[in-house]
């Protein structure tokens, strides 16, 4: 099992920056992969990126160069640069540690609000 600790959300302005970090309670490296999901009010939960074990890449189309998922594995942190920010950005982010063989461990969220 695996503890994730989301950190860095916040309230900011519309077309302002966010970094999310995810820390890992133990090496993100034998993950097969990572990833950011969301949760906007009332909608169901939806990914935002992900990055495998080799550092592919994948964002959702809604995100799409604005932001970027990246990971340390020295610091067992995986985080998501959120730029150009949305009001319809505004959700839960979630963090999930995916490896096989293990059910998906998920952190507590850290609450985004854009304001427009």
């Amino acid at each position: 099992q695996v503890e994730l600790v989301e950190s860095g959300g916040g309230l900011v302005q519309a077309g302002g920056s966010l970094r999310l970090s995810c820390a890992a309670s133990r090496s993100i490296v034998s993950a097969k992969y990572m990833g950011w999901y969301r949760q906007p009010p009332g909608k169901q939960r939806e990914m935002v990126a992900t990055i495998t074990r080799d550092g592919t890449t994948n964002h959702a189309d809604s995100v799409k160069g604005r932001f970027t998922i990246s990971r340390d594995n020295a610091k067992n942190t995986v985080y998501l640069q959120m730029n150009s920010l949305k009001s319809e950005d505004t959700a839960v982010y979630y963090c999930k540690y995916s490896r096989q063989f293990m059910v998906d461990q998920w952190g507590e969220g850290t609450l985004v609000t854009v304001s427009s």
